[in-house]
């Protein structure tokens, strides 16, 4: 793999600018972190989220003190995490639709990953879709409570899960809204999942990091040697057809 150069990351930017442009028009404009932090409130799965963090917050405090390895579960988690997320978005948000006999195997989470893939821009399908969390966030109670030995400790997992997954949300709003990134480890983040929107929907799988599982996987290419995938906007799509 070529080396990264100022001069490649120069050119990578100039592309990927172009392809979001002609994508996107006019429409940008610039927001500041309050006022993005406050439309993310507008949509229902961090509400949703958000209560059943704060209900297990809770949970985990009237439980007591629990044991020293506890620590282990939430550090164990973020190291894990890009893995995860890699995944799940490889795996099931660009699931290609199947047929088991007369039955189409295609989840509502799939489907709706390839509506935001054809308008990055609409920002009601950048949150998980509210009718997936609804059995999403229960489920992983019962998920904590099989595979834990106390009940601090589910808890301390329900935490975890759960301020992971809010952090996912605001992440991927942030990245998707106008808010113009500062810090360099946004930079990186929003520079990448950019990419796999407006530039390759094959590579840069990771949202909350940047460059981690997808090198682990060999998702991360030099964008200067990847070319503007024309399915970008229509995934699954054979090459050549006009976007839906």
């Amino acid at each position: 793999m070529t080396k990264s150069t100022p001069e490649i990351d120069r050119l990578a930017a100039e592309r990927l600018a172009a392809d979001e442009q002609r994508i996107t028009g006019s429409r940008r404009t610039n927001v500041t972190l309050g006022s993005a932090w406050r439309s993310f409130w507008r949509a229902p799965s961090p509400w949703l989220i958000s209560a059943f963090l704060v209900a297990a917050v809770a949970g985990r405090v009237l439980a007591g003190p629990g044991s020293w390895w506890e620590l282990l579960i939430p550090a164990g988690l973020v190291a894990l995490f890009p893995v995860i997320e890699w995944v799940i978005h490889v795996c099931i948000l660009h699931w290609r639709p199947r047929r088991l006999g007369p039955v189409e195997i295609d989840s509502l989470l799939a489907r709706k990953h390839r509506a935001h893939h054809a308008d990055p821009r609409d920002i009601p399908l950048v949150f998980i879709p509210w009718p997936a969390l609804a059995w999403l966030l229960p489920a992983y109670v019962v998920v904590a409570w099989l595979a834990t030995p106390s009940t601090t400790s589910m808890l301390t997992l329900l935490v975890s899960v759960y301020g992971i997954k809010l952090g996912y949300e605001w992440t991927h709003y942030l990245v998707h809204s106008d808010y113009r990134p500062r810090s360099r480890w946004f930079r990186s983040v929003w520079r990448n999942h950019r990419l796999h929107h407006y530039k390759n929907e094959h590579y840069w799988f990771t949202v909350t990091t940047a460059g981690t599982a997808d090198r682990l996987f060999g998702t991360y290419p030099d964008p200067a040697s990847v070319r503007t995938s024309p399915t970008v906007r229509d995934l699954h799509a054979r090459e050549g057809a006009t976007p839906s």
